[in-house]
């Protein structure tokens, strides 16, 4: 038998028992939660929530910056 072939079995042995032992001891084994990689379909967003998302930061953005002139003064 071929020494890299060996080696290969080895660390995939290694790999299958590793996981084992994380999941017997709770800890995660694949991806955390969200979308899977590679799903390819995006949020969309409509208009009206664009602008008041738009029109809330610009507020938000007022308030830091007369918090900040107020600091400055």
């Amino acid at each position: 038998m071929d020494i890299q072939q060996i080696l290969s079995d080895l660390r995939s042995e290694r790999e299958r028992i590793d996981n084992a032992i994380r999941a017997l001891e709770g800890g995660k084994t694949g991806r955390g939660p969200g979308r899977p990689a590679g799903s390819g379909k995006r949020r969309t967003m409509s208009a009206s929530a664009r602008k008041r998302i738009s029109e809330m930061m610009k507020l938000r953005w007022a308030e830091r910056k007369k918090k900040a002139k107020a600091k400055a003064a």
